[in-house]
């Protein structure tokens, strides 16, 4: 199980790679549109949440600590802090499509800074799962006498 705990956790880390990708494709896709961030949107609001609760599954299935376990549903409630950026962002600006302004950019910047917390979270749960695997699959050593 911690082998499968260790692959769902680099689909997860991969998504959010991807993630990033998806959002660059957005911002420089002429002319924009409401499909410009379409693989963006689904990628954040379904296949990153629901990598995280799997990873969390498949943590608490392999008897990883407890701390792993949390830090694997980490993404899912990161993804909440995203889409509440863009809501108070878009509150903030006053909705419609009027120009942005300064108080509704300085909210809305803090979706990129969150998402640099993502990919550090998932790297994080990757690297423990790795070493949760690797120490699972190592011999155990016989006292010495």
């Amino acid at each position: 199980m911690r082998k499968i705990f260790f692959a769902v956790s680099v689909l997860l880390f991969l998504a959010v790679l991807a993630q990033f990708y998806f959002a660059a494709v957005g911002a420089f896709d002429r002319p924009r549109d409401d499909d410009s961030f379409a693989l963006h949107s689904v990628t954040g609001m379904a296949v990153i949440p629901l990598l995280s609760v799997l990873a969390t599954g498949a943590a608490a299935l392999a008897r990883a600590p407890g701390r792993l376990i949390g830090l694997s549903i980490a993404p899912f409630g990161l993804v909440l802090v995203q889409v509440l950026i863009i809501v108070v962002g878009d509150a903030v600006a006053g909705g419609g499509d009027a120009d942005t302004g300064a108080g509704a950019l300085v909210v809305l910047g803090l979706h990129a800074i969150n998402a640099l917390f993502l990919m550090g979270v998932t790297g994080q749960v990757m690297r423990r799962a790795r070493a949760l695997a690797a120490a699972a699959s190592q011999p155990a050593t016989a006292p010495v006498a």
